[in-house]
């Protein structure tokens, strides 16, 4: 089948599936929600034991990547963000996600050239492009604070 891109473009559009943008939305942001409530708790469990605020703040954080681990390892993950979309990939609990589900998707292949060389697959790009960021900005307000 020869055809160009705008008449390409018509064909999959009439046969695409419309998406429930408004339930979409509404369970993103509940799951989002339900999260961060979570992590709120957490951390407020954490300093009411004793620890300081950036100690609460650290374990609040790696407690959420241990749960996001835990529910990715038995399958419980992919199954709650498929019904939730993103309410649970944008937080911390996604980025634990990606790269587990990279490290489970290629163990098969061996510790070292499979999970060891593809467990960053999803996850390196974010951390390449997020510390390349962070250093460009980070210049640029040096800069622009030394210059007032």
């Amino acid at each position: 089948m020869n055809t160009d891109g705008k008449t390409y473009k018509k064909f999959a559009q009439a046969r695409a599936r419309k998406s429930p943008v408004l339930k979409n939305c509404a369970a993103a942001f509940a799951s989002g929600g339900a999260i961060c409530a979570a992590g709120h708790g957490l951390r407020t469990l954490f300093s009411s034991v004793g620890f300081s605020d950036a100690d609460a703040g650290m374990l609040t954080s790696s407690t959420l990547i241990l749960i996001a681990v835990l529910l990715t390892g038995i399958g419980v993950f992919d199954t709650v963000a498929k019904h939730t979309g993103a309410g649970t990939l944008v937080p911390i609990t996604g980025f634990a996600n990606a790269v587990a589900s990279s490290a489970i998707d290629s163990r098969t292949e061996g510790l070292v050239p499979g999970v060891g060389a593809k467990i960053f697959t999803v996850a390196g790009p974010v951390l390449v492009w997020g510390i390349s960021a962070g250093a460009v900005y980070g210049v640029i307000y040096y800069f622009v604070t030394a210059l007032r």
